[in-house]
């Protein structure tokens, strides 16, 4: 990203957040005012160690969770997640936001249903949301072969096989298919790659890099303690500790040049 996109309207952002579970003396804050902004085509990726509100803070931002305090804003217009308590404009952007977004899940054997084949799987966000314009299954299986192509999966040999006869990098890319099928304006891949071994790891990193390039305006949240991943694939790094954001920037900068004592530790963890 260059040095004018902070002045840009950001597509997703949050600002000053604030959550905290449990009440009264059992209150306890796991995000303190966390500001974070996601522009067109930026791939961001929030970093920290367990427990530091890294998944909080992710469904926070795409609407999935409300905040304490702050503000969450899709293309400059408020959602309005405070409590749960949103007005007509807020539930309007919070509407466009569902619309806008794909999510990919760790683990994609959870994330799929089992008796589903990937038609199904893939085509049910098309059904959902109208996005197939009413036309037949003929129209649904071009687009659900096309999303398969993207994440290098052959449909020939995918679209109608179950989970259960998938690798998991194979249920994956799947799953990826199925977040990307209606184009998304926002995507959150969170811990999409732990679950799967390391050889998988290179085709989701691919697949990622194929959805990048035929939606160059798609901006990206990924949340990864795999800082190998967030190296490749990330053009912003931020750093979560304790539900502070302690440091974010520029991968490069981030990952090369950190300021935070925490940051420096997380990246000497991870060459050990």
């Amino acid at each position: 990203m260059n040095e004018s996109t902070n002045a840009r309207t950001a597509l997703l952002e949050g600002v000053d957040v604030r959550k905290s579970f449990g009440t009264g003396a059992r209150r306890h804050e796991v995000l303190h005012g966390c500001t974070v902004r996601v522009h067109e085509g930026e791939c961001v990726a929030v970093i920290g160690g367990s427990g530091s509100g890294k998944s909080t803070l992710t469904r926070i931002l795409l609407g999935l969770e409300t905040c304490d305090g702050g503000d969450v804003r899709f293309r400059g217009a408020s959602i309005g997640a405070h409590g749960g308590r949103r007005g007509d404009a807020g539930r309007a952007a919070m509407r466009a936001l569902r619309r806008a977004s794909g999510i990919v899940y760790q683990n994609p054997f959870a994330s799929l249903d089992p008796r589903w084949t990937a038609f199904d799987s893939v085509s049910e966000p098309l059904r959902l949301r109208g996005a197939h314009g009413g036309c037949g299954d003929t129209a649904l299986e071009d687009r659900v072969a096309d999303a398969l192509r993207l994440v290098a999966l052959e449909p020939r040999d995918f679209l109608y096989r179950y989970p259960m006869d998938m690798s998991g990098g194979q249920a994956q890319r799947v799953a990826i298919a199925r977040a990307i099928v209606t184009e998304p304006q926002i995507l959150l891949a969170d811990e999409a790659m732990s679950a799967i071994d390391v050889a998988a790891r290179l085709q989701i990193l691919d697949a990622f890099a194929a959805v990048r390039a035929r939606n160059p305006k798609m901006g990206m949240v990924l949340v990864s303690h795999d800082l190998g991943v967030v190296q490749t694939i990330a053009d912003t790094i931020v750093v979560l500790h304790d539900g502070v954001i302690v440091e974010q920037g520029s991968a490069a900068d981030v990952l090369g040049h950190p300021q935070a004592s925490y940051t420096r530790d997380l990246i000497a963890a991870a060459t050990l």
